[in-house]
């Protein structure tokens, strides 16, 4: 579903972005259109001179009556929906036209106006509602070609700008990993180099390359799955210094993640979520479990924290947190509804959130 989706949306960009109608495409509709008529009604008469006076007399009006439709008409009726008025003004059209083209063929053709109908010489009413409904025809074939091109470019241009809406919100989802974060983590970087702590500098080398894959790794739709574990990775070694022995931490992946992609910065805002509402309000031992399985198009991902000592209306306050909100958001935004499962509960005494996700 998903894919059909994407294939339509660039289908439509691509029709929009890939043709204008020109006035070279114009003199091309046109010259093809007047080259059937005058080949059809010449052999239809047996008379191609005859058909070609008369295509010559006509197509000037089929142009006149198309182009006043098409041009002024319709913007200006029917886009205002004034249907009655349009009406009116086209069958006034069609029938004046009708009139000047049967004096023209009468004076400059022939008097037989209507060699293909009843013999006539004057305007009966025959032969002007059947020359009325070959306007019309005209009108219509040309409109429709003009009104689905249109439809295709507008169309196309929504889905272009829908489609650079989605990278912006989705730029800005991703992005939003808390600056706490950084912050905390300057704080025991500092906190170490005063200690002279051997850590430091391994800490200061892990901070740099997380901070280097947010910034300029994170842009594309889709992320090496292995980057994004090592990113993981390097986030839990920097939250372990924080919190020290009183930080139970289980990191554990299954499977191998080469060539496997997923939308980067999805699994960080879990496990943030995890340390936001578990070890940040615990007083005291905390434990935070997170497995990854990897197997051929799907990863599992499980994540569990100790609840807080004091958690009033958990549930609701940890699913309601910005953090899991945003990555929601994200999942619906980048995966169809047959490509991820989340599940969000709690135990006695902790969450869990499993979430199943279909890997590119």
């Amino acid at each position: 579903m998903q894919l059909q989706k994407q294939v339509k949306n660039r289908f439509l960009v691509n029709a929009a972005t890939q043709f204008k109608i020109t006035t070279v495409h114009h003199i091309i509709f046109w010259l093809i259109y007047f080259t059937f008529n005058f080949l059809r009604w010449g052999s239809y008469f047996n008379d191609y001179l005859y058909s070609l006076k008369s295509n010559l007399l006509g197509f000037p009006i089929h142009i006149f009556l198309t182009y006043f439709t098409i041009y002024y008409l319709i913007p200006r009726f029917i886009f205002k929906r004034k249907i009655i008025a349009f009406v009116l003004v086209l069958f006034s059209s069609i029938f004046v036209m009708v009139v000047i083209k049967y004096l023209l063929t009468y004076f400059l053709i022939r008097e037989d106006v209507w060699p293909e109908g009843p013999e006539t010489h004057s305007l009966t009413l025959n032969y002007t509602i059947v020359m009325m409904l070959g306007e019309l025809y005209v009108i219509t074939f040309v409109a429709s070609i003009k009104l689905t091109i249109d439809w295709l470019r507008e169309t196309g241009r929504a889905a272009r700008l829908e489609k650079e809406q989605l990278e912006t919100e989705l730029r800005f989802l991703r992005a939003q990993i808390s600056p706490h974060f950084f912050f905390n983590t300057l704080n025991n970087i500092y906190s170490l180099s005063l200690e002279k702590s051997d850590k430091t500098p391994d800490t200061i080398i892990k901070l740099s390359d997380l901070m280097r894959y947010v910034l300029y790794e994170t842009k594309d739709k889709n992320q090496s799955l292995r980057k994004e574990l090592i990113f993981i990775k390097n986030y839990l070694d920097l939250e372990k210094i924080r919190y020290t022995d009183n930080l139970k931490l289980e990191f554990e992946v299954t499977g191998d993640p080469k060539g496997k992609k997923i939308a980067p910065m999805l699994l960080v805002q879990f496990i943030e979520n995890a340390f936001k509402h578990g070890a940040n309000q615990n007083i005291g031992k905390v434990r935070i479990s997170i497995k990854v399985l990897i197997e051929e198009k799907f990863l599992y991902f499980g994540i569990s924290n100790t609840k807080p000592k004091n958690h009033l209306n958990s549930k609701e306050k940890y699913a309601g947190g910005i953090g899991l909100l945003n990555v929601e958001k994200r999942l619906k935004l980048r995966y169809g509804e047959d490509e991820y499962k989340l599940d969000i509960h709690e135990e006695l005494d902790e969450y869990i959130v499993n979430l199943k996700l279909k890997l590119r």
